[in-house]
């Protein structure tokens, strides 16, 4: 199954994500992109709230964005790209990302920093750099954006891993903000084991 329905306690991931995100009191409306043979699933997890829509992803991540953003209303103009693997995610992360773009950031990202030493290697393995580890942050979502400025970095006919690379292509600034380790990201058991310890005492809201 597609990982946002995997179980977390019983519960697909994307409804432990919707929790969060509507929870944030700067977040008017919500665009759930979901594979083309999950839309009535989603659907039903949204519980009918007026404020989410759910529309087809496209084959990559760069193209379920470009459809959530087509998904918009036109007086929309600060978007959150959230990562429902990230289903933990503090309802005070949202509101930094969101914060700060509001502000007068184009583009604002959540980050942590990071604690191990980092090595650069070529294709042989052999390392060729050692970056300095307090410049380094593990970067985590919501990736916050002008709504002008995600358009254009889509429209660059780019591809990335997240949307920030593609605003940096553009030669724009990309802001970070603190990050929060229960937004950790749900990909291997042994997260699953650190996201199910923090919902022990019920549904998580994180603050």
């Amino acid at each position: 199954m597609p990982k946002a329905f995997a179980p977390l306690r019983g519960e697909p991931l994307l409804l432990h994500a919707l929790r969060g995100v509507l929870a944030c009191g700067q977040v008017g409306h919500v665009v759930v992109v979901a594979p083309s043979t999950h839309l009535e699933a989603a659907r039903a997890l949204t519980g009918g709230d007026a404020r989410v829509d759910v529309v087809a992803g496209g084959a990559d991540r760069t193209a379920s964005v470009a459809a959530g953003l087509a998904a918009l209303g036109p007086d929309e103009d600060v978007v959150l790209v959230h990562d429902a693997a990230r289903a933990l995610t503090p309802v005070a992360v949202f509101e930094r990302v969101a914060g700060a773009v509001r502000a007068g950031h184009p583009a604002v990202v959540p980050g942590l920093p990071v604690v191990d030493t980092v090595k650069v290697v070529d294709e042989h393995g052999v390392v060729t750099a050692t970056p300095a580890r307090e410049l380094l942050r593990a970067i985590q979502t919501p990736q916050g954006f002008s709504r002008e400025v995600l358009e254009r970095a889509h429209a660059s006919g780019l591809t990335a891993t997240d949307d920030a690379a593609l605003v940096e292509a553009l030669g724009l600034p990309v802001l970070v903000v603190d990050g929060d380790p229960a937004a950790l990201k749900v990909t291997t058991p042994g997260d699953v084991a650190r996201a199910e310890a923090l919902l022990q005492d019920g549904p998580y809201v994180g603050q």
